[in-house]
């Protein structure tokens, strides 16, 4: 173990979205000195950090400005520039490295990686243009998913291939660039789990969740996850330490499962923090983000655990201002608002927590008032 970054030491956040603001947070109550390069002025991140770099992500020379300003350097999203953080470790640490980023921000190196390393995954084939649609569909077999190997996300840049129906659009997708055609599994639920490795390279898993998804995008966290079984439990938590030990993991990663009739099955991994790890801010001894800031500065973290059951609720668009209106009738909302300049349509504004014994009723306590 190398020496440990403590603080008053500063660190680097690129990016000042939701999930930086909520890794400042953190790290400002163990007395870190935060800075947040974002190109959007008082940036979420930026409003509870020491100093904002206002630039373009793919300004380099802002790049290296923060990592010369900083200790050690992290990102809260996948689409930075390797080669300029590469050439920011000159200045600062980068724990977490840059194979992480390369590995999972393309969906056919990511999925190989799992299936080299033995972890059960949908079956895939590239398609790199539009012409290796049909020979793929073949390999595959439907009902399939074709998908972007880089970028989208929410549902963005995928198409479902259900027949010779979806040729068609299946082949503009592809013809834009390339792409990966997934199996589509029939699972009986959406389950994700956050791993770590401390400063002492001792792995650290959160409970297993449910995720309830609306639109394609996340709408409600469940933790622990329902009725989950002790050996499912214990087959995700050997898949979470095979896949952080592969990686050699610092900071936090996100692993997205479907519970099928043939077991669990990794769908994707997230290099950061992820939103259905919320909950553990109120819900667990160490949230995610305590983790992350732990892990990426070299310091021990205690075996993870959650003290109390517990819900999260994306408010997405209106759905912030309607919270906000109906937060004074109820005290038992962790009301999360991010700080965000402009309330669009789905996008994520905020989130609810709440905490108890009786998942049925925290279900019901995370409803606004005009929904069933």
């Amino acid at each position: 173990m190398s020496d440990p970054i403590i603080p008053p030491a500063t660190i680097g956040i690129v990016g000042g979205g939701q999930l930086g603001r909520m890794l400042a947070q953190s790290a400002k109550q163990m007395g870190y000195t935060v800075g947040v390069l974002d190109p959007t002025p008082d940036a979420p991140a930026a409003q509870v950090a020491d100093f904002q770099l206002q630039s373009a992500y793919a300004d380099t020379d802002a790049l290296m400005q923060l990592a010369k300003r900083s200790d050690v350097l992290t990102y809260e999203f996948e689409n930075v520039d390797l080669d300029a953080l590469t050439q920011a470790q000159e200045y600062a640490a980068l724990p977490q490295g840059t194979q992480l980023l390369a590995l999972t921000r393309e969906r056919i190196t990511e999925k190989t990686f799992l299936r080299d390393h033995g972890i059960p995954t949908a079956n895939f084939a590239a398609v790199a243009d539009a012409q290796a649609v049909v020979p793929a569909i073949h390999a595959v077999g439907v009902p399939a998913i074709l998908k972007t190997t880089t970028g989208g996300y929410d549902g963005h840049g995928q198409v479902d291939v259900n027949g010779l129906d979806d040729v068609a659009k299946a082949q503009a997708l592809a013809a834009k660039g390339p792409c990966i055609l997934e199996e589509r599994l029939a699972f009986s639920r959406e389950l994700s789990v956050m791993v770590t490795r401390d400063g002492n390279d001792a792995v650290r898993v959160f409970p297993v969740v449910e995720n309830r998804h609306q639109d394609h995008i996340l709408h409600t966290t469940i933790a622990p996850a329902p009725h989950l079984t002790a050996a499912r439990q214990q087959q995700i938590d050997r898949l979470a330490t095979t896949i952080a030990n592969a990686l050699a993991l610092r900071g936090v990663l996100g692993i997205e499962l479907f519970e099928t009739d043939r077991g669990i099955v990794v769908n994707e991994l997230a290099p950061r923090p992820h939103n259905s790890g919320h909950y553990s801010i109120e819900a667990c001894n160490f949230s995610q983000f305590d983790a992350h800031i732990l892990s990426i500065c070299g310091l021990p973290i205690p075996p993870i655990t959650q003290l109390t059951p517990a819900v999260m609720r994306n408010l997405l668009g209106s759905d912030l201002t309607a919270a906000r209106a109906l937060w004074p009738a109820h005290p038992e909302w962790h009301f999360h608002d991010y700080g965000k300049a402009q309330i669009r349509p789905q996008r994520k504004l905020g989130h609810l927590t709440v905490c108890g014994p009786d998942i049925a009723q925290l279900l019901q306590q995370v409803q606004l008032e005009d929904e069933d």
